[in-house]
């Protein structure tokens, strides 16, 4: 379990520009050093902030998008195509204007898809993907991950593991259905907290008021099943990129944060 470090910046639009600069730099060092780099996209205004800015970014084409993996934490069990799915947002905010390799994009199952309206029958399968794609240096059944982001929800959920539901409370599987989130849609895939730990580095996002309690409580010690994003964390480095709204509450005497 790696310590949480924080870095807050003065305003939302800064905390995504810094963050896709620090994406590039991430993937770039990992297909540096390894041929290829594996990132975990999370949806929200955050995620897809970070996508637009990395899409305007003057160092964008230092990635080889072609030797890039990208997975999902979380997804809404929607149709295909339809606007509230995070891939939707993901690739208009960014993936249909950079040459990725189609067979690296590694979508959530849509409603539509092969498996129906059954959820869980989609979670299982997706776990089959990442297992499939794991070697055997990687850790739970999973790819080894070199970031993985999560957006902090304003009750502490992160990907779809809400407060006291069942998913929050997995421990055994990578990734589950979710039935009866509490904010639409009510069905959901998500990856589980021991696949988001497997990650060699898990980044939280948090920008505006409404997520200053949320990121207080995560960062004072609250427990995973009451508070989700407190037990996110990854295996070399944890880090919570908040804007100044979102840092307004923190307790700061535990968790001094770095200005940027």
């Amino acid at each position: 379990m790696s310590t949480p470090q924080l870095v807050v910046h003065r305003d939302k639009e800064l905390m995504a520009q810094a963050a896709a600069a620090r994406l590039i730099t991430k993937i770039v060092d990992a297909q540096s050093a390894r041929g290829s780099a594996s990132v975990v996209l999370t949806g929200g205004r955050n995620g897809n902030g970070l996508l637009a800015a990395l899409g305007t970014a003057p160092a964008r084409d230092a990635i080889d998008w072609s030797r890039l993996d990208l997975w999902w934490g979380d997804e809404r069990f929607l149709p295909s195509g339809d606007p509230e799915r995070n891939v939707t947002q993901a690739r208009e905010a960014l993936l249909d204007r950079v040459p990725l390799d189609p067979a690296r994009v590694h979508a959530m199952p849509a409603s539509d898809g092969p498996y129906g309206s059954d959820v869980d029958a989609a979670a299982a399968a997706y776990a089959e993907e990442l297992a499939a794609a794991a070697g055997p240096g990687d850790h739970g059944g999973v790819p080894t991950f070199d970031v993985l982001m999560l957006g902090v929800g304003p009750d502490t959920h992160v990907a779809s593991l809400f407060p006291e539901l069942p998913a929050v409370r997995e421990t055994e599987r990578t990734v589950v259905g979710v039935h009866g989130a509490p904010k639409p849609p009510p069905l959901r895939v998500s990856l589980t907290l021991p696949a988001i730990r497997a990650a060699k580095e898990v980044w939280l996002l948090a920008a505006g008021e409404d997520k200053a309690k949320a990121a207080a409580i995560a960062l004072s010690g609250a427990g995973e099943v009451q508070a989700p994003a407190a037990g996110a964390y990854g295996r070399s480095r944890t880090l919570w990129l908040l804007d100044a709204a979102a840092a307004s509450e923190l307790p700061r005497n535990l968790y001094p944060p770095a200005s940027a």
